[in-house]
């Protein structure tokens, strides 16, 4: 895709390749991830079963460089926020842990260090599942992305983390987080946490949706960091990320919603009230015509935004706009679905109820799937 900065028209024709990783993806979520969906929500299937089998996508050595041993493609944050999407039409939950890597890797490539990314990106490329994720998200209600209360000290030897950071996908089992906290006096910043060193702790955590990301919270209580733990030479540019990252949670958004679009379209074609398909009914027609409307809106601001990333122009608006419209008509496109279903939109029958509560997180997400 390519934009006009003059009058930020942008081409839609998408190019072989990402047509040939949407085949790809899309047949993966149709057929390891949409049946067990809710299996792994409800914990009947664990999850961690799952993510392994997505190491053949090969998702987190694609953009690292050949000499690190990856494939060695350009970083596109438009055919990133395209897998996202395919993924997450297949579940929601268990796409957000299977970018969770995408995303350390991502940020690691735009941000991190030359010696930073020899130690690190190589892990990648050994065609495993590599557990890895970033942590931003804090428990207070006045929690404000680009202001994190978690602190980083200077220390002699390195830093000290301390704070508590909450809905970390893979949180459970990741081997390098990168946290985001306030250094000193200087700012925001980022540190690669390996392992579970002392004074970390681990919480699983139950919420309505995301069963399958294995979301939880990480308390840090003084753990003490090397001084090479932090991410990059220079100063950590926090808006940059999260904006990337609203990219991804907005691909999230999309990729559910059109896994909701789709079933109700045939489900309300095929479900006969008073002798005739209830679509002949203006109510119900107008409201799947109001969740297409509202899909191909979320779609093409999510696009615009990542068109605009891709060239290395400003996005920050756009990315916040599209988070902000996906966020709130997301959710709307979960409830009617579910009111399309009539009785059956409250029953595990259907999985329209498992894609309402998940699309209920798109607000809260952040910094969690970086394009």
């Amino acid at each position: 895709m390519s934009i006009n900065p003059d009058n930020l028209l942008f081409d839609l024709t998408l190019s072989d390749e990402q047509r040939m990783n949407r085949d790809t993806m899309q047949r993966f979520a149709a057929q390891e991830m949409r049946d067990i969906a809710q299996a792994v929500d409800s914990g009947d299937s664990p999850a961690a079963e799952f993510f392994p089998k997505t190491a053949e996508l090969g998702l987190s050595l694609l953009p690292i460089p050949e000499a690190l041993g990856g494939a060695g493609m350009e970083r596109s944050p438009v055919s990133n926020a395209l897998i996202m999407e395919d993924l997450a039409n297949g579940d929601m939950a268990m796409a957000l842990g299977a970018i969770a890597p995408l995303g350390f890797v991502n940020t690691l490539l735009d941000q991190g260090s030359n010696a930073q990314r020899e130690r690190y990106l190589p892990r990648f490329c050994a065609g495993d599942f590599v557990a890895a994720t970033t942590a931003l998200v804090e428990p207070r209600a006045t929690f404000e992305p680009t202001e994190p209360q978690m602190t980083a000290t200077t220390t002699g030897k390195g830093y000290t983390l301390s704070g508590t950071k909450v809905m970390v996908p893979l949180g459970m089992d990741a081997q390098l987080v990168m946290v985001i906290a306030q250094l000193d006096e200087s700012g925001p910043a980022a540190f690669i946490v390996e392992g579970t060193p002392e004074g970390l702790t681990r919480t699983a955590e139950e919420n309505m949706g995301l069963g399958g990301a294995q979301l939880a919270t990480l308390a840090f209580d003084n753990v003490h960091l090397s001084a090479d733990a932090k991410v990059g030479d220079g100063d950590f540019d926090l808006q940059r990320f999260i904006d990337l990252s609203q990219l991804g949670v907005c691909a999230l958004a999309v990729g559910t919603c059109q896994a909701v679009l789709d079933y109700v379209k045939v489900y309300c074609n095929e479900r006969v009230a008073f002798g005739e398909p209830i679509t002949n009914r203006q109510s119900v027609a107008f409201m799947i015509a109001d969740i297409a409307i509202e899909l191909e809106c979320m779609r093409l601001m999510l696009w615009r935004a990542a068109a605009l990333a891709e060239r290395g122009e400003d996005f920050h608006q756009h990315a916040y706009l599209a988070k902000q419209f996906c966020a709130e008509h997301g959710m709307k496109i979960g409830t009617d679905g579910v009111q399309l279903l009539g009785g059956h939109g409250f029953t595990k029958e259907h999985p329209v109820e498992l894609w309402y509560r998940n699309l209920r997180a798109i607000a809260v997400l952040e910094g969690v799937a970086s394009t």
